[in-house]
């Protein structure tokens, strides 16, 4: 959800956070679709695909008080690393054979 002084968001933009929306919480591992967490706000390229509880519960949310975080010892720089291999993985498997 966009706030009202945030710039519009682009249709690359939007093609990108939709297929981050495809792939797996980073840090559960439930089931697409996901929702895409903004790691910083307005930044929609830098997204992470999160389950609804992992990002807004309020005991496991990243946004509450992080607990799954904290047991999977994950953060949102670990999560866009692992979110940007997911989408490349194509590309890399092929530049390494």
């Amino acid at each position: 959800m966009r706030t009202k002084n945030s710039k519009a968001i682009t249709g690359a933009e939007s093609d990108h956070m939709q297929r981050v929306k495809e792939l797996p919480c980073s840090v559960c591992g439930a089931p697409g679709p996901s929702e895409a967490h903004h790691i910083e706000q307005g930044m929609h390229l830098v997204v992470i695909p999160l389950c609804q509880d992992c990002h807004r519960g309020s005991f496991n949310g990243i946004h509450g008080q992080r607990r799954m975080w904290l047991v999977t010892k994950k953060t949102e720089l670990s999560c866009l690393n692992e979110t940007i291999r997911k989408l490349y993985a194509d590309r890399l498997l092929a530049r390494s054979a």
